[in-house]
């Protein structure tokens, strides 16, 4: 049985450098587009880290800073890797135990994330408000910038000749507030970049050292 019909965060660590990644792509945007999980949003999240970058082929929507967000949630990194609400990680490509753990953390306790609705980019903050937590250790709101409808056609390397479609790719991903442990509720604003008109916003809570996820939402 599941406690709420609050939004689990899914997040793919891919690259355009890797063959075994776009089945992984594609399954995450099916994710989002089909929400197969009833009473259980899907929030995906697409983010491209950089070590594949010298095996011929430069992904040119890579971060380091992925390849370092992953590298915090412990153990191998490798790709397609899928991270379930900070919690169990799953070969990217596997749908099934993708759904396996995001019904299990559906069942764990979640807070409450509401955004304000956005009117026009960058001319006034987003404000965010964060009740209802469960107990908890230390943690921070995140807000990712994501994009859609992401195409590229590959050069070099292992997907060489492909033309990739991406989902949900991070464009820009920070901190917006910290959370005392304990606290169940958080409010603060943040500053829209003006070049993020076209993408859309994910805000979620982790603990800074369990990485686990404790509440998360989209406008």
């Amino acid at each position: 049985m599941l406690i709420a019909a609050l939004p689990i965060l899914v997040e793919l660590f891919t690259s355009e450098g890797c063959s075994s990644c776009p089945p992984a792509d594609k399954v995450l945007a099916q994710l989002h587009e089909r929400q197969p999980l009833p009473g259980v949003p899907l929030l995906v999240l697409s983010e491209h880290v950089d070590y594949w970058n010298d095996l011929g082929w430069s992904d040119p929507f890579s971060d380091p800073l992925f390849s370092e967000r992953q590298r915090l949630y412990g153990g191998r990194s490798y790709t397609p890797q899928v991270v379930v609400d900070g919690r169990v990680d799953v070969l990217g490509s596997d749908e099934e135990g993708i759904l396996f753990a995001a019904r299990a953390a559906a069942r764990e306790p979640h807070g409450i994330v509401q955004i304000a609705q956005i009117v026009q980019f960058a001319q006034s903050p987003v404000k965010v408000a964060v009740r209802g937590l469960p107990p908890h250790a230390s943690a921070q709101v995140m807000l990712a910038a994501v994009e859609d409808g992401l195409v590229s056609k590959v050069q070099r390397g292992e997907n060489e000749g492909r033309t990739l479609a991406h989902t949900a790719v991070v464009r820009a991903l920070r901190a917006i507030g910290e959370i005392p442990a304990g606290s169940s509720e958080w409010s603060g604003e943040a500053q829209l970049d003006s070049s993020w008109k076209r993408l859309r916003l994910v805000v979620f809570v982790q603990e800074r050292k369990s990485r686990k996820v404790l509440a998360a939402a989209a406008p």
